[in-house]
């Protein structure tokens, strides 16, 4: 997002369409990214809920579960992209250990938003039933949770928001 270029100082060099600045085939990178994530997140949040007895030790180790897979996450795809030719950031080391914790704030949300679509369906009896009203209304409200949390930061670090930017 507009984000990532205005808070981490990244930026994509490949010759592309973009729509926004970004390259209009990351957008679909994005995607099955994003979707193993989840996946993931989502194996790691139901072995704690069906493995423990609920309880504030249960809890505290669901969220910070949540915060330190939220950093990893974000940290390794950081990592990992550095070496993409066409993907650059202005200080390496910053995006590498503020942006991850930045980026992290996307995944703060989602991991636990994407684990409620479905946390009941282990139920054998009157597991809760997800339309997809329900998931579109919900992922709307957990997207401009994660603007509000990303726009937050941005304030308190007093970094100009930029979008649209040609490189």
């Amino acid at each position: 997002t507009h984000y990532l270029y205005s808070v981490l100082k990244a930026s994509y060099s490949m010759p592309a369409t973009r729509l926004n600045n970004v390259p209009i085939a990351m957008f679909f990178a994005t995607h099955f990214y994003f979707s193993s994530y989840h996946v993931l997140s989502n194996c790691c949040l139901r072995k704690i809920k069906t493995t423990y007895t609920p309880g504030i030790l249960r809890n505290t180790l669901y969220v910070t579960v949540i915060l330190a897979l939220s950093y990893f996450t974000a940290f390794m795809e950081t990592l990992t992209i550095s070496s993409f030719p066409y993907w650059s950031f202005e200080d390496r080391d910053m995006a590498y250990i503020v942006g991850s914790a930045f980026y992290g704030i996307y995944f703060i949300v989602s991991f636990p938003a994407f684990f409620s679509f479905d946390e009941d369906i282990d139920k054998h009896q009157n597991p809760k039933v997800v339309t997809l009203w329900d998931t579109f209304v919900s992922s709307c409200g957990y997207g401009m949770m994660i603007l509000c949390l990303l726009d937050f930061v941005r304030l308190y670090l007093d970094i100009p928001l930029v979008i649209g930017k040609d490189p």
